[in-house]
């Protein structure tokens, strides 16, 4: 810092800052060389301070040694361009029916608005990302996504059928950091959209990550007082789910997570998205901004090692 510009910093703020990097060196230490798959979505997407925090914090995680590799969502954003091109948009059980016109209006909005904006961000804070659809190098295999007990026709919805994560890995391998668009092409050439909650956690599966972070606009998993939960095991959660508590909008999450750790990821977080530096609060301190959820007891506590 040049000593022109030097401020005088508050000695007990001067403290908390000193007692914020301590609690964060054991899990820098603990998780570097790790990667750590960040579905991106909700308040964190469309808040113009949450948005540059968010690429800050991408940034500083690759600085200190982490591989966070980003899954984006954009309903929202498609929403409002084809509210502007005069396009109604049908929903069945919360997802878009998703025609031929309508798939075309979301690879342009997912695979090059919202991506390209994420990248330029990350970027501007000193990252190197770059941005993909699962379309380039063969990253995601789709197939039509077919509703149980419903004969609807979603249109070009999709669902994972496989993951090849070479060009992630490779990505990662040369310190750039991989911003993911949740388009994937089927067997029949056709683009597909895709749930980027499902996304996220198919590739943190494949990519053995660390740990799956899903950022969403609620606190985290509540208990039935409404308190937040903020460390569980697969058996707790499943408890919860039998009991009613944890029911509705929250179960996909849920099952996303539970579907990541049951295939191999140490922990899956539910994570504020809303809370300034939810990322890093979440990765670096004790006490987190969402649920933690573990395959045992210790990785459910959080604990740094």
């Amino acid at each position: 810092m040049d000593n022109n510009k030097r401020m005088s910093l508050d000695p007990e703020a001067a403290a908390r800052v000193a007692r914020v990097l301590g609690e964060a060196l054991p899990y820098i230490r603990r998780f570097a060389g790790k990667t750590v798959v960040i579905k991106y979505g909700g308040n964190a997407m469309t808040d113009p301070a949450l948005k540059s925090g968010f690429a800050r914090d991408i940034a500083l995680m690759k600085l200190v040694g982490f591989n966070p590799v980003v899954v984006h969502g954009g309903g929202p954003q498609i929403g409002r361009v084809l509210e502007q091109v005069g396009k109604q948009t049908e929903f069945i059980k919360g997802m878009r029916v998703t025609d031929a016109e309508t798939m075309d209006v979301v690879e342009m909005v997912l695979g090059g608005l919202v991506n390209k904006e994420i990248v330029n961000l990350i970027n501007q804070h000193g990252g190197r990302a770059v941005g993909l659809t699962g379309k380039d190098g063969g990253l995601i295999t789709a197939r039509k996504l077919a509703l149980v007990d419903d004969e609807s026709d979603l249109g070009f919805v999709g669902e994972v059928a496989d993951i090849d994560a070479r060009i992630v890995r490779r990505l990662e391998a040369d310190d750039f950091i991989p911003v993911i668009a949740p388009i994937g092409v089927g067997a029949d050439g056709k683009s597909y959209n895709i749930n980027a909650d499902l996304v996220a956690g198919r590739i943190a599966s494949v990519l053995n990550a660390e740990k799956l972070m899903l950022l969403t606009n609620t606190p985290g998993v509540l208990d039935a007082d409404g308190h937040l939960l903020t460390g569980l095991t697969i058996e707790q959660v499943e408890r919860l789910i039998a009991e009613g508590v944890i029911h509705g909008g929250m179960l996909p999450k849920i099952q996303c997570a539970l579907d990541a750790v049951a295939d191999g990821v140490t922990a899956a977080h539910i994570v504020d998205g809303r809370v300034d530096n939810a990322v890093l609060l979440e990765l670096f301190t004790d006490a987190g901004v969402g649920t933690l959820i573990g395959r045992s007891a210790a990785a459910a506590a959080g604990e740094a090692g």
